[in-house]
């Protein structure tokens, strides 16, 4: 007989959803059954898509007795008492990155989630993706050596998309550090197979009407004796793309002429308000629903962030949106992936096994906390200008 979906409720339909909307529309072992969220409109269509129930709380969407588990992406400030909610009526999590702005409250939504026998994964982050899994898989094997240096650098125009007034503020979890950071801190985490042990970091804050981090370049230990480079600069000039073939980072393809036009769609507004209203015409309910989702050209290669470089004892490895570049000793080969059926499939797949099968998930709370830690480091060793051991 065959499993029935998962039965997910979702508190928060604003762009962390819509942007995991063609996921759930496409995915076979999950399916859509309640939500919160505070705009009647997307309620509305919420109800109109997926035929199923929109509650006016987050309590009242984790005591709903048809949801089996919460996909949480509420703002970044709310984590931790939408995650203790949930965990005491039962309900598995899955919770948006980060999973929280302090230690403390990861350990709270840990310590929740393990007193009422549920899971808590932590994601989307791009550690999910199947590139650099398989890049994982051959490291494993053995061929090349162990991990000795990994470089990881992502250009793109982040600061310059549309944003509400909080996600320019770092105390509120706005910035590169908190947004971007936890995608290429769990990438290398994942590719060095160990925990970081020190972070020397600079950031950058570079235009006074964005006053938060754009950018930051971080020099990463782990406890193996590897290290890391990481950069990230989100000021909408170079464009990591460009070392991609042009493959964006939800695999789709990109047109290189579009440089600059997140900058010249921001200045046609002129206040903090209508910033935000810009931002939600792209929100789930107004422009974005479940048919647009499903209209969506697919794919042509998998998610990624930007240019990674593996550098082994026998070898270097360079995951693509499409495959992973290898250079041997005396050969350079290349491992296609087929290109994927359903986009972010990965995340779905290890949320089921997790809650249907009892397979613990890589991306665990304990992950995501070590992964807040390693981003809270970078912001302390930037402002102290010093390294800080984790």
């Amino acid at each position: 007989m065959t499993e029935q979906p998962l039965r997910l409720g979702v508190v928060g339909l604003g762009r962390a959803f819509t942007l995991m909307l063609p996921t759930f529309v496409r995915h076979p072992a999950v399916r859509l059954v309640a939500c919160a969220d505070p705009r009647a409109v997307a309620r509305d269509c919420f109800v109109h898509d997926f035929g199923g129930r929109a509650h006016d709380t987050v309590q009242a969407l984790c005591d709903d007795p048809e949801v089996e588990a919460i996909y949480l992406a509420s703002p970044h400030q709310f984590h931790v008492d939408h995650v203790q909610i949930a965990a005491r009526a039962g309900k598995h999590v899955l919770v948006e990155k980060p999973m929280a702005l302090r230690l403390e409250d990861c350990r709270a939504m840990i310590a929740s989630a393990d007193a009422a026998g549920v899971h808590l994964m932590v994601g989307h982050s791009h550690s999910f993706d199947q590139p650099y899994l398989t890049t994982r898989a051959l490291i494993e094997s053995g061929e090349f050596g162990a991990v000795r240096m990994i470089s990881a650098l992502n250009c793109t125009d982040y600061l310059y998309r549309p944003r509400r007034p909080e996600e320019l503020v770092t105390a509120e979890g706005g910035g590169a550090v908190f947004s971007q950071a936890p995608h290429q801190v769990e990438l290398v985490r994942l590719l060095a197979g160990s925990e970081v042990r020190s972070v020397r970091a600079v950031t950058g804050i570079w235009d006074s009407e964005r006053p938060t981090e754009g950018a930051y370049t971080a020099f990463l230990t782990f406890a193996n004796g590897a290290a890391a480079s990481l950069t990230y600069n989100g000021y909408g000039h170079f464009d990591t793309d460009a070392l991609s073939s042009w493959i964006g980072e939800m695999g789709q393809v990109r047109d290189p002429d579009g440089h600059g036009s997140a900058r010249r769609v921001l200045r046609t507004v002129k206040m903090a308000a209508e910033e935000a209203a810009l931002k939600d015409k792209r929100a789930y309910g107004t422009t974005v629903t479940a048919a647009t989702a499903r209209a969506q050209t697919p794919p042509v290669a998998y998610n990624h962030f930007g240019f990674v470089l593996v550098a082994c004892e026998r070898g270097a490895l360079r995951p693509m949106p499409n495959g992973v570049e290898i250079y041997g000793d005396d050969e350079k080969r290349f491992e296609p992936l087929p290109a994927p059926d359903v986009p972010r499939r990965e995340v779905i797949d290890e949320l089921v096994a997790a809650v249907r099968d009892g397979r613990p998930p890589l991306h665990s709370g304990r992950w995501g906390m070590a992964t807040v830690e390693v981003c809270l480091a970078l912001l302390r060793s930037a402002a102290e200008e010093r390294e800080v051991r984790i």
